[in-house]
């Protein structure tokens, strides 16, 4: 009897505990908020009246602070996730952020938006890409986040090509783990007469739905949330490929989950803005490159990252549409345009090319 006891005084004690430290971290979070908020009135003062006071560079620092100073039992990713949500939140105060992303609600773009910038802000979803890059160049939107690849599927090709005219520039990415659901009305597999899904979506689930629904209807539509849009609206014998996200926005049960063909699917999102963003130490560098077709010339381009000791993580080509057989070439590497090595490799390259467009130097993901 007796230990029981002594078991209701230390739980009553380990309680008290929290409380106590519960109203402290109430206190801490809402000096910070005052911090920031004065911090945007120094803005002011200073003559920004631009109503931007998101700074992608500080937020990448400050991120990886916490993830490197991380004692836990928290890991870093929820860790990184709930301070996320506090400079969202104090952000806020200073001016609510406007970020565009590829709707309707429910998609995995709008997933990304909250992941990179945090539930305080206030998203537009559009109906396709070149929408997102047109709210941000006319300054309807503050950011804009749009896929560009995924890890099974490749590049999203409406964004590359949106990037060769567009002003804008890449300030941030985002890489999200997808998972598939499917998500429908029905009460079996067996009822299901359709599939409808983004394209992408489709064929990363090939594998399930070859051996689960042979047979069944499969229909590529815009986006994932649009499917689940479908579903929610089009009776018992449809389904849609989509996240959990969806599911709860449109309240569509969850026929079935991860159906995706591979478990480290990973969907790669970039955040679109109009200020160059300074060099964290932490950094890629994504540029555009035109060339006059003659032998050897893509030697000649990649030539001069190697030699000056740049990691190049990745190159994809695009027809460039001025003639037949003629690309454009899309390539990332590590580092920043402020960094000597990059520097070096640019001028070099700026030699060769008929074109060469920096679309960005930015932060690499923050887990």
């Amino acid at each position: 009897m007796a230990g029981h006891k002594d078991d209701a005084a230390v739980l009553t004690d380990a309680r008290r505990r929290i409380d106590a430290l519960d109203g402290e971290l109430i206190k801490l979070i809402s000096q910070r908020a005052e911090i920031a908020a004065e911090v945007g009135r120094i803005k002011i003062a200073n003559g920004d009246t631009s109503g931007d006071y998101y700074r992608p560079a500080r937020e990448a620092e400050v991120l990886r602070r916490v993830a490197g100073n991380n004692p836990g039992p928290l890991d870093d990713e929820t860790l990184v996730r709930l301070m996320r949500e506090v400079m969202s939140a104090c952000l806020a105060l200073e001016s609510p952020l406007r970020v565009a992303y590829l709707g309707p609600e429910g998609t995995y773009t709008q997933a990304a938006v909250y992941k990179h910038f945090g539930y305080s802000v206030t998203t537009q979803p559009l109906n396709a890409i070149d929408e997102i890059f047109r709210e941000v160049e006319t300054g309807n939107a503050d950011y804009g986040v749009v896929p560009v690849e995924n890890s099974t599927e490749g590049v999203v090709t409406n964004t590359l090509d949106q990037l060769i005219s567009s002003r804008l520039r890449i300030c941030g990415e985002v890489a999200l783990s997808v998972h598939h659901h499917l998500l429908s009305r029905a009460a079996s597999l067996q009822q299901v007469r359709r599939v409808v899904a983004h394209a992408q979506s489709l064929a990363q689930c090939r594998g399930w739905l070859d051996t689960h629904m042979p047979g069944v209807v499969r229909e590529a539509v815009a986006s994932n949330g649009e499917a689940a849009r479908m579903v929610a609206d089009d009776g018992n014998n449809v389904a849609a490929i989509a996240g959990q996200a969806a599911s709860e926005f449109y309240a569509v049960p969850i026929l079935a989950s991860n159906i995706e063909d591979e478990s480290d699917n990973t969907t790669r999102f970039l955040v679109l803005g109009t200020r160059a963003v300074p060099a964290t130490g932490d950094d890629r560098t994504s540029i555009m490159v035109a060339i006059n077709n003659r032998p050897g010339v893509l030697y000649q381009l990649l030539a001069p990252i190697a030699d000056a000791g740049v990691d190049m993580v990745r190159i994809e080509s695009r027809p460039s549409r001025r003639m037949v057989w003629d690309y454009n070439f899309f390539i990332d590497m590590i580092g920043h345009v402020e960094d000597a090595p990059v520097r070096q490799a640019l001028d070099v390259i700026r030699g060769q090319v008929a074109t060469l467009k920096i679309l960005g130097s930015y932060p690499n993901a923050v887990l």
